[in-house]
């Protein structure tokens, strides 16, 4: 169970405290499991950043990504639909094929998106948080995060969308000067490594990511 989502009755500790006391009051002895945060990142998801003078740079960066990289099916978050709606209409005007999911979007459009995402019809989903916890698709091999989240916990549900069933998993994060204190934040918090991404980025993914 990935931390902080919830199943039949089970809670994590990275829940937030009010959440938590919620749960108290309308839920009857329900498990709750208590992990600590220095064990949270996913073993099999490696982790890695590439540092930016600024925003205008990461989109020339990521059309280099997509070239460079064999991409099984990826999640890109950004913290805003309007940032979604302005990377989804950007990539879909170079060819790529790619879908979004945001706020705007009714139920049943969020729904049709999600099928056509499992199934493959579509490799690249751009999304807000609404996708950071509880949604298990095996073909993920990369998450990307064009922005990093305003918090911790985030962060941590995101990557986790990859490396999913005991695949091998890859998070970029697109870090801008702003963003350089909150790398090493996680990076202390959780007891984990996140290296420069090489320049040689073909290799990231096993043989079997591959097939």
């Amino acid at each position: 169970m990935i931390p902080g989502d919830t199943q039949c009755g089970l809670f994590s500790a990275t829940m937030p405290d009010q959440v938590l006391e919620v749960t108290k009051k309308i839920m009857r002895d329900p498990a709750v499991i208590l992990v600590p945060h220095q064990q949270l990142t996913l073993e099999g998801i490696d982790q890695y950043y590439i540092p930016f003078d600024d925003d205008d740079s990461k989109f020339d960066a990521l059309i280099e990504l997509y070239k460079a990289l064999d991409i099984v099916q990826c999640i890109m978050f950004a913290n805003t639909k309007e940032r979604v709606k302005y990377l989804t209409d950007n990539l879909k005007s170079q060819n790529f094929v790619v879908s979004q999911m945001h706020s705007d979007m009714t139920y049943e459009e969020r729904c049709l998106v999600m099928e056509e995402f499992r199934t493959g019809t579509t490799r690249v989903l751009i999304c807000t948080n609404l996708l950071a916890r509880g949604i298990d698709v095996q073909q993920v091999n990369l998450v990307i995060n064009y922005e990093l989240p305003k918090d911790k916990a985030l962060y941590i549900h995101r990557i986790g969308r990859s490396g999913r069933f005991g695949r091998k998993g890859v998070a970029i994060n697109f870090v801008s000067p702003a963003d350089a204190n909150f790398l090493k934040e996680l990076e202390k918090f959780y007891h984990t490594e996140i290296k420069e991404l090489p320049i040689d980025v073909e290799n990231l993914f096993d043989d079997d990511e591959k097939k």
